[in-house]
């Protein structure tokens, strides 16, 4: 998840260079900013979770606690990020609108349920004497979510990295401001 652009580093960037490494800012300085936030945090989970379950027999329990606490507040973060996007649609190209829309629903399935603690669409209160996830100790992840539709946690970081690294200086059609 590192190397999610292959750009080497510049000490004074033009205008275009910026965009190309970071084409959100064509949109949003401050949500682009928001967006470095959220993939730095990726990084952290994962390493997280990595280290946390490296040893099955002695799980550091620590670390992946720090994970899942983490991984709440990236989850609502993410959501907000996607949120904002895709009410601003007139500003994205419709490739990018919709892979965000997809993204869009797979994250408020984890949202609904932790920020909430309802089911996703429906006024149904999810159980609260409940573990905040569940703990895929094979495949070192969480199962966030409601208890009864969970989904993986690294799925999602990983469709968030994937889509919101998609973005492309084309995609970028107004600033957040003329979408109102």
């Amino acid at each position: 998840m590192k190397d999610r652009r292959n750009f080497k580093v510049l000490f004074n960037p033009t205008q275009d260079q910026r965009l190309e490494r970071e084409p959100l800012l064509a949109f949003s300085f401050y949500l682009s900013g928001k967006n470095n936030i959220l993939l730095s945090l990726s990084d952290t989970i994962i390493e997280q979770l990595d280290e946390g379950f490296s040893d099955r027999k002695n799980l550091n329990i620590n670390l992946i606690g720090e994970a899942s606490s983490s991984f709440w507040f990236w989850s609502l973060g993410a959501y907000e990020v996607v949120r904002t996007i895709s009410q601003a649609k007139d500003c994205f190209s419709t490739t990018f609108i919709d892979k965000i829309n997809t993204l869009k629903k797979q994250l408020s399935i984890v949202r609904m349920p932790s920020a909430k603690m309802e089911e996703q669409g429906r006024k149904k209160p999810v159980n609260s004497n409940r573990s905040p996830d569940d703990w895929k100790i094979n495949s070192k992840d969480l199962l966030v979510g409601s208890p009864d539709n969970p989904i993986s946690a690294r799925y999602l970081i990983e469709l968030y990295d994937q889509t919101l690294c998609s973005l492309t200086p084309t995609d970028v059609i107004k600033r957040h401001e003329e979408s109102y």
